[in-house]
Protein backbone atom coordinates (compact mmCIF):
# COMPACT_ATOMS: atom_id res chain seq x y z
CA UNK A 1 0.00 0.00 0.00
CA UNK A 2 2.87 2.38 0.75
CA UNK A 3 4.23 1.74 -2.74
CA UNK A 4 0.82 2.42 -4.30
CA UNK A 5 0.41 5.63 -2.32
CA UNK A 6 3.79 6.77 -3.57
CA UNK A 7 2.75 5.96 -7.13
CA UNK A 8 -0.31 8.13 -6.70
CA UNK A 9 1.69 10.97 -5.21
CA UNK A 10 4.17 10.75 -8.09
CA UNK A 11 1.47 10.53 -10.77
CA UNK A 12 2.52 12.52 -13.81
CA UNK A 13 -0.36 11.88 -16.21
CA UNK A 14 -3.74 12.25 -14.54
CA UNK A 15 -7.20 11.79 -16.02
CA UNK A 16 -9.99 13.60 -14.17
CA UNK A 17 -13.63 12.89 -14.97
CA UNK A 18 -16.39 15.26 -13.88
CA UNK A 19 -20.08 14.46 -14.18
CA UNK A 20 -23.06 16.53 -15.21
CA UNK A 21 -24.45 16.82 -11.67
CA UNK A 22 -21.14 18.25 -10.44
CA UNK A 23 -20.66 21.05 -12.96
CA UNK A 24 -24.29 22.02 -13.59
CA UNK A 25 -27.27 23.13 -11.56
CA UNK A 26 -30.46 21.08 -11.44
CA UNK A 27 -31.89 23.04 -14.38
CA UNK A 28 -28.88 22.20 -16.55
CA UNK A 29 -27.17 25.59 -16.38
CA UNK A 30 -23.43 25.68 -15.70
CA UNK A 31 -22.35 25.91 -12.07
CA UNK A 32 -19.66 28.51 -12.66
CA UNK A 33 -18.63 28.74 -9.02
CA UNK A 34 -17.75 25.06 -8.72
CA UNK A 35 -16.43 24.72 -12.26
CA UNK A 36 -14.08 27.64 -11.74
CA UNK A 37 -12.70 25.97 -8.62
CA UNK A 38 -12.10 22.76 -10.56
CA UNK A 39 -10.42 24.64 -13.40
CA UNK A 40 -8.17 26.45 -10.92
CA UNK A 41 -6.96 23.16 -9.44
CA UNK A 42 -6.36 21.53 -12.82
CA UNK A 43 -4.63 24.61 -14.22
CA UNK A 44 -2.40 24.73 -11.15
CA UNK A 45 -1.41 21.08 -11.60
CA UNK A 46 -0.66 21.71 -15.29
CA UNK A 47 1.51 24.69 -14.29
CA UNK A 48 3.34 22.34 -11.92
CA UNK A 49 4.24 20.09 -14.85
CA UNK A 50 1.50 17.47 -14.59
CA UNK A 51 -0.19 16.14 -17.72
CA UNK A 52 -3.90 16.71 -17.23
CA UNK A 53 -6.77 15.22 -19.23
CA UNK A 54 -10.31 16.30 -18.34
CA UNK A 55 -13.21 14.05 -19.30
CA UNK A 56 -16.39 16.05 -18.94
CA UNK A 57 -20.10 15.41 -19.17
CA UNK A 58 -22.74 18.12 -19.31
CA UNK A 59 -23.34 18.79 -23.01
CA UNK A 60 -26.89 17.44 -23.12
CA UNK A 61 -27.81 19.11 -19.82
CA UNK A 62 -26.50 22.48 -20.94
CA UNK A 63 -28.24 22.03 -24.28
CA UNK A 64 -31.49 21.42 -22.43
CA UNK A 65 -31.00 24.62 -20.47
CA UNK A 66 -30.17 26.65 -23.57
CA UNK A 67 -33.32 25.38 -25.27
CA UNK A 68 -35.49 25.69 -22.14
CA UNK A 69 -36.30 21.97 -22.08
CA UNK A 70 -36.96 20.76 -18.54
CA UNK A 71 -37.16 16.99 -19.05
CA UNK A 72 -34.33 14.77 -20.18
CA UNK A 73 -34.96 13.78 -23.82
CA UNK A 74 -35.73 10.16 -24.60
CA UNK A 75 -35.26 10.02 -28.37
CA UNK A 76 -31.85 9.72 -30.02
CA UNK A 77 -32.32 12.72 -32.37
CA UNK A 78 -33.23 14.95 -29.42
CA UNK A 79 -30.21 13.81 -27.42
CA UNK A 80 -27.90 14.34 -30.37
CA UNK A 81 -29.28 17.78 -31.14
CA UNK A 82 -29.03 18.94 -27.53
CA UNK A 83 -25.52 17.50 -27.24
CA UNK A 84 -24.49 19.50 -30.31
CA UNK A 85 -25.95 22.68 -28.83
CA UNK A 86 -24.55 22.13 -25.35
CA UNK A 87 -21.06 21.05 -26.42
CA UNK A 88 -20.39 24.45 -27.98
CA UNK A 89 -21.30 26.25 -24.76
CA UNK A 90 -19.46 23.71 -22.63
CA UNK A 91 -16.18 24.23 -24.50
CA UNK A 92 -16.68 27.99 -24.54
CA UNK A 93 -16.98 28.01 -20.76
CA UNK A 94 -13.96 25.77 -20.23
CA UNK A 95 -11.80 27.67 -22.72
CA UNK A 96 -12.65 30.98 -21.09
CA UNK A 97 -12.04 29.73 -17.55
CA UNK A 98 -8.76 27.98 -18.34
CA UNK A 99 -7.52 31.02 -20.27
CA UNK A 100 -7.75 33.02 -17.04
CA UNK A 101 -4.88 30.82 -15.82
CA UNK A 102 -3.00 31.04 -19.14
CA UNK A 103 -3.82 27.44 -20.05
CA UNK A 104 -4.72 26.23 -23.53
CA UNK A 105 -7.35 23.53 -23.95
CA UNK A 106 -8.30 21.28 -26.85
CA UNK A 107 -11.56 19.54 -27.60
CA UNK A 108 -11.35 15.79 -28.20
CA UNK A 109 -14.63 14.12 -29.16
CA UNK A 110 -14.28 10.36 -29.23
CA UNK A 111 -16.53 8.01 -31.18
CA UNK A 112 -17.48 4.61 -29.85
CA UNK A 113 -15.60 2.61 -32.46
CA UNK A 114 -12.17 4.02 -31.58
CA UNK A 115 -11.37 1.06 -29.33
CA UNK A 116 -12.20 -1.48 -32.04
CA UNK A 117 -10.29 0.07 -34.94
CA UNK A 118 -6.53 -0.17 -34.41
CA UNK A 119 -5.76 2.69 -36.81
CA UNK A 120 -8.24 5.02 -35.11
CA UNK A 121 -6.95 3.92 -31.73
CA UNK A 122 -3.35 4.69 -32.71
CA UNK A 123 -4.33 8.04 -34.23
CA UNK A 124 -6.22 8.97 -31.08
CA UNK A 125 -3.24 7.99 -28.95
CA UNK A 126 -0.92 10.07 -31.13
CA UNK A 127 -3.23 13.07 -30.82
CA UNK A 128 -3.31 12.85 -27.02
CA UNK A 129 0.47 12.47 -26.84
CA UNK A 130 1.04 15.49 -29.07
CA UNK A 131 -1.41 17.65 -27.14
CA UNK A 132 0.25 16.72 -23.85
CA UNK A 133 3.68 17.39 -25.35
CA UNK A 134 2.40 20.85 -26.29
CA UNK A 135 1.34 21.42 -22.69
CA UNK A 136 -2.33 21.55 -23.69
CA UNK A 137 -5.17 20.22 -21.53
CA UNK A 138 -7.36 17.88 -23.64
CA UNK A 139 -11.04 18.13 -22.77
CA UNK A 140 -12.75 14.90 -23.74
CA UNK A 141 -16.36 13.97 -24.34
CA UNK A 142 -18.05 11.24 -26.28
CA UNK A 143 -19.19 12.39 -29.72
CA UNK A 144 -22.89 11.97 -28.97
CA UNK A 145 -23.94 13.82 -32.11
CA UNK A 146 -22.72 11.13 -34.52
CA UNK A 147 -23.52 8.07 -32.39
CA UNK A 148 -26.22 5.78 -33.79
CA UNK A 149 -28.51 3.16 -32.33
CA UNK A 150 -26.96 0.58 -34.65
CA UNK A 151 -23.58 0.90 -32.94
CA UNK A 152 -23.25 -1.42 -29.97
CA UNK A 153 -22.62 0.85 -26.95
CA UNK A 154 -19.01 0.68 -25.82
CA UNK A 155 -18.90 3.74 -23.59
CA UNK A 156 -22.53 4.62 -22.80
CA UNK A 157 -21.35 7.02 -20.12
CA UNK A 158 -18.28 9.10 -19.42
CA UNK A 159 -17.21 7.00 -16.44
CA UNK A 160 -16.39 4.20 -18.85
CA UNK A 161 -14.98 6.67 -21.39
CA UNK A 162 -12.60 8.12 -18.81
CA UNK A 163 -11.25 4.65 -17.99
CA UNK A 164 -10.82 3.86 -21.68
CA UNK A 165 -8.92 7.12 -22.16
CA UNK A 166 -6.77 6.45 -19.09
CA UNK A 167 -5.86 3.02 -20.44
CA UNK A 168 -5.28 4.35 -23.96
CA UNK A 169 -2.77 7.01 -22.93
CA UNK A 170 -1.16 4.99 -20.12
CA UNK A 171 -2.27 7.37 -17.38
CA UNK A 172 -0.84 7.07 -13.89
CA UNK A 173 -4.13 7.85 -12.13
CA UNK A 174 -7.85 8.25 -12.80
CA UNK A 175 -9.96 10.42 -10.51
CA UNK A 176 -13.75 10.31 -10.82
CA UNK A 177 -15.44 13.35 -9.30
CA UNK A 178 -18.89 12.31 -8.13
CA UNK A 179 -21.78 13.82 -6.17
CA UNK A 180 -20.99 11.58 -3.17
CA UNK A 181 -17.81 10.87 -1.23
CA UNK A 182 -17.08 7.48 -2.81
CA UNK A 183 -18.38 3.92 -2.75
CA UNK A 184 -20.63 3.06 0.20
CA UNK A 185 -21.90 -0.26 1.50
CA UNK A 186 -25.39 1.01 0.66
CA UNK A 187 -26.92 4.05 -1.02
CA UNK A 188 -26.05 7.00 1.28
CA UNK A 189 -28.90 9.06 -0.15
CA UNK A 190 -31.39 6.45 1.02
CA UNK A 191 -29.69 5.08 4.14
CA UNK A 192 -28.34 7.31 6.90
CA UNK A 193 -26.25 4.45 8.30
CA UNK A 194 -24.35 3.94 5.04
CA UNK A 195 -20.59 3.59 5.51
CA UNK A 196 -17.90 4.75 3.12
CA UNK A 197 -15.64 1.97 1.81
CA UNK A 198 -12.15 3.54 1.73
CA UNK A 199 -10.42 0.88 -0.36
CA UNK A 200 -11.37 -1.89 -2.79
CA UNK A 201 -8.79 -4.54 -3.61
CA UNK A 202 -10.84 -6.68 -5.98
CA UNK A 203 -13.44 -5.29 -8.37
CA UNK A 204 -15.48 -8.47 -8.57
CA UNK A 205 -19.00 -9.05 -9.90
CA UNK A 206 -20.36 -8.98 -6.35
CA UNK A 207 -19.06 -5.44 -5.86
CA UNK A 208 -20.68 -4.27 -9.09
CA UNK A 209 -23.98 -6.04 -8.42
CA UNK A 210 -24.09 -4.78 -4.84
CA UNK A 211 -23.60 -1.14 -5.76
CA UNK A 212 -26.73 0.97 -5.72
CA UNK A 213 -26.97 3.69 -8.34
CA UNK A 214 -27.45 7.20 -7.02
CA UNK A 215 -27.66 9.01 -10.36
CA UNK A 216 -30.39 11.52 -11.12
CA UNK A 217 -31.93 12.61 -14.41
CA UNK A 218 -29.04 14.93 -15.24
CA UNK A 219 -26.58 12.34 -16.53
CA UNK A 220 -26.23 8.72 -17.55
CA UNK A 221 -23.62 7.46 -15.11
CA UNK A 222 -24.27 5.91 -11.70
CA UNK A 223 -22.17 4.03 -9.16
CA UNK A 224 -22.27 0.80 -11.15
CA UNK A 225 -20.72 2.48 -14.18
CA UNK A 226 -18.00 3.92 -11.95
CA UNK A 227 -17.17 0.47 -10.62
CA UNK A 228 -17.16 -0.78 -14.19
CA UNK A 229 -14.59 1.92 -14.93
CA UNK A 230 -12.58 0.71 -11.94
CA UNK A 231 -12.51 -2.78 -13.42
CA UNK A 232 -11.01 -1.42 -16.66
CA UNK A 233 -8.39 0.50 -14.70
CA UNK A 234 -7.62 -2.48 -12.49
CA UNK A 235 -6.89 -4.67 -15.50
CA UNK A 236 -4.70 -1.89 -16.95
CA UNK A 237 -2.74 -1.42 -13.72
CA UNK A 238 -4.08 2.10 -13.11
CA UNK A 239 -5.25 3.20 -9.63
CA UNK A 240 -8.65 4.88 -9.61
CA UNK A 241 -10.26 7.03 -6.94
CA UNK A 242 -13.89 8.12 -6.57
CA UNK A 243 -14.35 11.27 -4.51
CA UNK A 244 -16.77 14.15 -4.07
CA UNK A 245 -16.47 16.73 -6.83
CA UNK A 246 -18.08 19.46 -4.76
CA UNK A 247 -14.64 20.15 -3.31
CA UNK A 248 -12.03 20.02 -6.11
CA UNK A 249 -9.30 20.50 -3.50
CA UNK A 250 -9.74 16.77 -2.86
CA UNK A 251 -7.49 16.34 -5.89
CA UNK A 252 -4.66 18.05 -4.02
CA UNK A 253 -5.27 15.83 -1.00
CA UNK A 254 -5.13 12.70 -3.17
CA UNK A 255 -1.78 13.76 -4.61
CA UNK A 256 -0.53 14.44 -1.09
CA UNK A 257 -1.18 10.80 -0.21
CA UNK A 258 -4.18 11.44 2.00
CA UNK A 259 -7.07 8.98 2.28
CA UNK A 260 -9.84 10.56 0.25
CA UNK A 261 -12.92 8.84 -1.17
CA UNK A 262 -12.63 5.24 -2.34
CA UNK A 263 -9.39 3.90 -3.79
CA UNK A 264 -9.57 0.99 -6.24
CA UNK A 265 -6.28 -0.91 -6.15
CA UNK A 266 -5.09 -2.12 -9.57
CA UNK A 267 -4.18 -5.74 -10.16
CA UNK A 268 -0.62 -5.06 -11.20
CA UNK A 269 2.17 -2.53 -11.00
CA UNK A 270 3.34 -1.37 -14.40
Amino acid sequence: MTELKQRIMDAQTIVVKVGTSTITHANGSMDFHLTEKLVRVLADLRSDGKNIVLVTSGAIGIGRFRMSISDRPSSLPQKQALAAIGQVSLMHYYSKLFSEYDQIVAQVLITRDVVDDELKKQNTYNTFCTLLDYGVIPIVNENDTVATEEIEPIFGDNDTLSAVVAELIGADLLILLSDIEGLYDKNPKAHEDANLIPIIYDVCNQVIEGAEDTNNNLGTGGMKTKIGAARICSEAGIPMIITNGNDPDHIYEILEGKDVGTLFVPKMNR
